[in-house]
C-alpha cells in the first residue's frame, strides 16, 4: 500500500491510497473539495466548484497512470440540494467521463464541509488496468 500527498495544505491524511494488484492498481481518493494548492476555496457557485473537485481528482489519477474513465465509484457530499445545484453538477461531471462510462454514485446533502464556503466534496475509488 502507497499512501499518496499532493498538497501543499498540512493534513493528517493522505490525497489516495495506492494498492498495487499483479494485474491492476487500486487507487482509492480522499474526500476532495474546491480548493487550490494553497487550501482556498475555488469559486462561489456549484458549477466552479464541481470543476475544481473534478481538476484536483483528475490531477491524482494522472500521477498514478489513470484516467477519469478509471473511477468505479464516488461519493458527493453537497450543502445544497436543489434543482440547479443538481443541473450544474451533472453538467459538469459528464465533461469529464466518457459517454456510458459514468461510475456508480452515491449522493449525500451535508450540513456543512471541512472549508467554509464549500459547497461540494467528492471521493472517488478507481481501477487502474496495469501496464
Amino acid at each position: 500500500m502507497d499512501a499518496l500527498k499532493g498538497t501543499n495544505v498540512p493534513a493528517v491524511f493522505s490525497d489516495a491510497v495506492r494498492i498495487q494488484l499483479p494485474d491492476c492498481a487500486l487507487l482509492f481518493i480522499s474526500g476532495m473539495v474546491g480548493t487550490d494548492e494553497n487550501g482556498t476555496v475555488v469559486g462561489r457557485t456549484m458549477r466552479e466548484q464541481t470543476r475544481q473537485v473534478l481538476e484536483k481528482i483528475k490531477a491524482v489519477l494522472a500521477r498514478e497512470g489513470g484516467t477519469m474513465d478509471d473511477i468505479v465509484r464516488v461519493r458527493v457530499y453537497v450543502t445544497q440540494l436543489d434543482q440547479q445545484s443538481l443541473r450544474e453538477i451533472h453538467e459538469v461531471r459528464s465533461g469529464y467521463f466518457s459517454e456510458g462510462m459514468y461510475p456508480a454514485s452515491t449522493l449525500v446533502r451535508v450540513d456543512q464541509l471541512i472549508r467554509d464556503g464549500a459547497l461540494i466534496e467528492i471521493d472517488a475509488d478507481a481501477v487502474i488496468a496495469a501496464g
